[in-house]
């Protein structure tokens, strides 16, 4: 497991900072040397691009060489903006839970799908997305992290970076049984509630399962819903469901 955070030095002088806006800092500051090695990587881009035209016997061999570097260059920018909203969340600039929302809507809204926001159970922990549809029931939470924050299973045991998940892990996954016994008996239809944990940031390089809790990135939390249905429930049963739940579950915020 990593220790220590990438951004914090025992000589920083940018110590007391939170760790969002020294990160915001050193990507600014380290700007010019991206661009540095982007030209770099271009003109390895070009080289390589000439030798294969040469060794194909491809026309206008420098004009594809050209094209290559470029695309090496256009590649390495997008990478690099890529990783850096990759962190909006983290740092504050986005909310996770109006991401998620939107793609659980586009992607399930079609398919019988009611996705209701901010629920909870009063007296219990808040939720940010309850799905309802043809294959069961989820909740579905967000959380961020720091980009050097590696999520992790280590045996039966859930970890973000050195620190043990089961206090995230124990709270979802209470949350959820709380609603599914809520919903049960105010509907009259047994359910269960599968936790998952949409993951903003961090180091998350596979869908991880553990103690009970499932950790996904956001794009996938509808394909996952899609891929495992864990009940059977007609088009009547989820309209009931969903609206038991508009009802009796207290809105956020």
């Amino acid at each position: 497991m990593p220790g220590g955070s990438i951004y914090v030095t025992s000589e920083d002088p940018l110590h007391g900072l939170s760790p969002q806006v020294m990160y915001e800092q050193y990507w600014r500051k380290e700007a010019g040397q991206r661009w540095k090695m982007r030209g770099a990587k271009a003109a390895g881009g070009l080289v390589v691009g000439l030798v294969l035209a040469y060794r194909f016997a491809v026309p206008s061999p420098f004009l594809a060489g050209l094209v290559v570097g470029l695309l090496v260059g256009a590649a390495d920018l997008f990478w690099d903006r890529y990783s850096y909203e990759s962190t909006a969340v983290w740092r504050g600039r986005r909310r996770g839970e109006t991401i998620t929302g939107r793609l659980l809507r586009r992607r399930l809204g079609r398919r019988g799908y009611r996705v209701l926001d901010g629920r909870a159970v009063p007296g219990e922990a808040s939720i940010d997305h309850l799905v309802i549809g043809p294959g069961g029931i989820w909740v579905v939470d967000n959380e961020a992290w720091s980009p050097d924050t590696e999520i992790a299973r280590y045996g039966e045991r859930l970890f973000f970076g050195e620190k043990y998940g089961t206090s995230v892990a124990k709270a979802l996954v209470k949350a959820a049984d709380s609603l599914a016994e809520v919903l049960s008996r105010e509907s009259g239809v047994p359910v269960t509630i599968e936790p998952l944990l949409a993951v903003h940031g961090g180091k998350l390089r596979r869908t991880v399962t553990a103690e009970g809790l499932t950790l996904l990135k956001p794009r996938l939390v509808a394909r996952w819903v899609l891929a495992g249905p864990r009940m059977e429930l007609d088009e009547d049963q989820v309209e009931l469901l969903a609206r038991t739940a508009a009802r009796v579950l207290r809105r956020m915020g």
